[in-house]
């Protein structure tokens, strides 16, 4: 019994809270940005992270552990068990059994 990759059931959730409270170091905030294309002839759309922070709280957060996820098949499993909420309430608290804080 190893570790097999290919079985959905192995690792945790993690939840993640005030993810509206997220920090950034520098002038990031302003100059970090976020593409993505809508398909058509110059749909090249671009945002800020604050502009990203603002819509969408945990949008930021959740993209920066894409990037950390290997690119293959797994990676929208992987990315599935991570729950992110923008203030300190949460639907999975009566799962949590301890709290790591870094």
């Amino acid at each position: 019994p190893g570790y097999e990759p290919h079985r959905h059931e192995h690792g945790d959730y993690v939840v993640v809270v005030n993810a509206d409270d997220l920090t950034f170091t520098g002038r990031k905030w302003k100059q970090k940005l976020y593409r993505h294309h809508t398909g058509f002839m110059g749909g090249l759309k671009t945002r800020t992270a604050e502009e990203m922070q603002r819509r969408k709280p945990g949008e930021v957060l959740r993209r920066a552990v894409l990037g950390m996820l290997p690119k293959n098949k797994l990676r929208q499993v992987y990315i599935t068990r991570l729950k992110i909420y923008a203030g300190a309430e949460h639907p999975h608290a009566a799962n949590v059994a301890g709290s790591a804080v870094a």
